[in-house]
């Protein structure tokens, strides 16, 4: 609506007068003088606020975005760098793991060894033990054998001697001996 007036406004004008930007300007009061005068200020306070406003302003702004590029490609880097490290870190658990586990087969194989050397000196040793027994015990039976063949003999010798109611000399009670020795040990 206000357009419509204005064009209202300006074509009463021109007829009245023969001029529309005469019309206008006197109608809305416009001074040549004063309008240029406040574009050269307009103009001027453009160029200082540019230089001393929007200029820094802007530099400010590239410098934050260039340190944001800067921190971006930094943790970039730094995720690549704990990637790697969590590689590395995983390539030793690994290793360690592997080592362990052959530590451990290691271990197995040195204890059966063990124990294998250890049965076979345990089962050395009991034959060993058992060996000697069998020596003490035939050593003690050689003992008792002998001893029940002296007292065979002596009991042989006396039981004749009382059947035959004579006395037996040494050659007699050895000849006796060994004939009553020979029928026992057969």
């Amino acid at each position: 609506m206000p357009f419509d007036n204005i064009l209202i406004l300006a074509a009463e004008t021109e007829a009245a007068d023969g001029g529309i930007v005469e019309s206008i300007t006197k109608t809305f009061q416009i001074h040549w003088w004063t309008l240029f005068c406040q574009l050269v200020n307009f103009l001027i306070v453009c160029l200082v606020l540019k230089k001393f406003a929007y200029g820094p302003v802007v530099n400010l702004l590239e410098q934050r975005r260039k340190r944001i590029a800067d921190g971006e490609a930094k943790l970039a880097e730094v995720e690549e760098q704990i990637a790697a490290s969590e590689k590395r870190t995983q390539e030793a658990i690994q290793e360690a793991n592997e080592r362990a586990k052959r530590l451990v087969e290691e271990a197995k194989e040195s204890a059966v060894a063990i124990g294998d050397k250890k049965a076979q000196e345990a089962a050395a040793e009991a034959r060993a033990i058992l060996a000697k027994a069998e020596e003490a015990a035939k050593s003690e039976r050689d003992k008792m054998h002998a001893a029940l063949k002296k007292e065979f003999g002596r009991l042989v010798a006396s039981t004749t001697a009382q059947v035959t109611g004579k006395v037996l000399t040494d050659e007699d009670q050895k000849r006796i001996n060994e004939e009553a020795l020979a029928e026992v040990d057969s």
